[in-house]
């Protein structure tokens, strides 16, 4: 995260997203011979995507902030995967890296209107030097967070959809 905003929204984007989940999404068909296998996936998802968005709440750094969010929504592609939703997970991925984009851009914005100042907590009172910035970074984060209408409600939504199905109330896994 050290490395200059705009290399951080490619990386974060294009390249540390599609890497690993487009892998397990093209190895799909030998992991549909383990159920075993898928359900260690679906556990490491979801225990990747609860870790790491705790240790984002934590941060003070935008960039780091955002990039433990990153790590967080790949949790969450992995664990759909366990679940054999294969489409769901490069929905969301197609989806995260645009809104993902959006955020460390304006990151950049921010931390170059600010001389270089990546603090959190010195943040204040931007929306009237940076409106542009603030809209782009409210329609991002709206994204991210799956709020209706953009679109990461629905693949967040197609995600929760397919977990729900496939999980009773007692947790069994249904085939």
């Amino acid at each position: 995260m050290e490395g200059p905003t705009p290399v951080s929204a490619l990386i974060h984007a294009a390249t540390l997203v599609t890497a690993g989940v487009f892998l397990i999404i093209r190895c799909s068909p030998i992991f549909e011979f383990a159920s075993s296998v898928l359900f260690i996936v679906l556990i490491i998802g979801g225990v990747t995507s609860l870790f790491a968005a705790t240790i984002a709440i934590t941060q003070f750094d935008i960039k780091k902030v955002i990039a433990y969010s990153t790590c967080s929504q790949l949790g969450y592609m992995v664990c759909i995967c366990g679940l054999s939703a294969y489409q769901a997970s490069i929905f969301h991925l197609i989806n995260h890296a645009f809104f993902k984009a959006i955020l460390f851009l304006g990151a950049g914005s921010i931390i170059h209107a600010l001389s270089g100042d990546q603090d959190l907590r010195r943040y204040g009172q931007l929306t009237n030097l940076l409106p542009f910035t603030y809209v782009s970074i409210l329609i991002g984060t709206i994204a991210l967070a799956g709020l209706p209408f953009l679109s990461g409600f629905f693949s967040k939504d197609f995600i929760l959809e397919i977990a729900y199905s496939n999980y009773t109330v007692l947790g069994s896994f249904i085939y």
